[in-house]
């Protein structure tokens, strides 16, 4: 629809839907952290498996890895909080990853959630991120979903208050911890903080070259700039600080990436 030179479209249900989410998510207790990792070791391995096998291994499957890894060393912070006011704390670390893929020419970012990723390995993880990219309509709805989205705002919205009225539906559905990736649209560094509605979010940015003083000697390292968000209802900042110093750890050690 056009008027005296503006153009007026109509919001799709699909963008209503992420209306409703980050409004929902937004009513939560979220406390971000902004953390830089050295990721050379690992850029410099998933390189080197290139090169020997022509293959390469998703970036986003190792930070999944290495988180899955980080929350089985610290379960309390797979968890939720009830309307009860009772915690749920979960065994299965389930990602809900964001995917790249392209749809009709456009590139999209579409959640997958990868089951029980604390007890899988690298490779396996890396797989199923593929298999979703390659996926014919990721984003496809089913026709309950596509009705759904035409509730009026405060029905839609009941949906995302799941994780504190049935945290196992909300699992089932949904996961337990959350994986977005903005640095997959763009180049350079630079950190991006989001509402959530999970417990534990990661959200990875850009990956940018720093000097960094590395055995006395300064050297230029690829730093990855990392937002770590939790819900505080849940998650204390002790417990979360060393969370998110072991993620940490895990990534600069290169986790799941040993030489052959």
């Amino acid at each position: 629809m056009r008027n005296d030179g503006e153009r007026v479209e109509f919001l799709s249900p699909r963008r209503r839907g992420t209306v409703d989410y980050m409004r929902a998510a937004g009513r939560r207790s979220s406390v971000h952290g902004i953390v830089e990792v050295d990721v050379t070791e690992a850029r410099e391995r998933i390189r080197a498996i290139k090169n020997e096998t022509g293959e390469q291994l998703s970036f986003t499957a190792f930070v999944v890895s290495c988180l899955a890894a980080a929350i089985d060393d610290h379960p309390r912070v797979n968890a939720y909080r009830d309307w009860r006011g009772r915690v749920h704390v979960f065994e299965d670390v389930d990602v809900n990853v964001l995917v790249e893929t392209t749809l009709r020419g456009e590139t999209l970012g579409v959640p997958h959630v990868i089951r029980g990723a604390n007890g899988r390995s690298l490779r396996s993880i890396h797989d199923e991120i593929r298999a979703a990219q390659s996926a014919e309509d990721p984003t496809e709805l089913s026709r309950w979903e596509r009705l759904g989205l035409w509730l009026p705002g405060f029905l839609r919205r009941l949906v995302w208050r799941l994780p504190q009225w049935f945290p196992r539906r909300w699992k089932a559905m949904a996961g337990t911890v959350a994986v977005t990736s903005v640095g997959m649209f763009g180049r350079g560094g630079g950190w991006a903080v989001s509402p959530t509605n999970y417990t534990i979010q990661a959200t990875v940015g850009g990956i940018s070259t720093e000097p960094r003083f590395v055995d006395g000697d300064l050297e230029n390292r690829q730093i990855l700039h990392l937002t770590v968000s939790f819900d505080h209802d849940v998650v204390d900042g002790a417990p979360a600080t060393r969370f998110v110093s072991r993620f940490v750890e895990l990534l600069e050690d290169a986790r799941g990436l040993e030489r052959r």
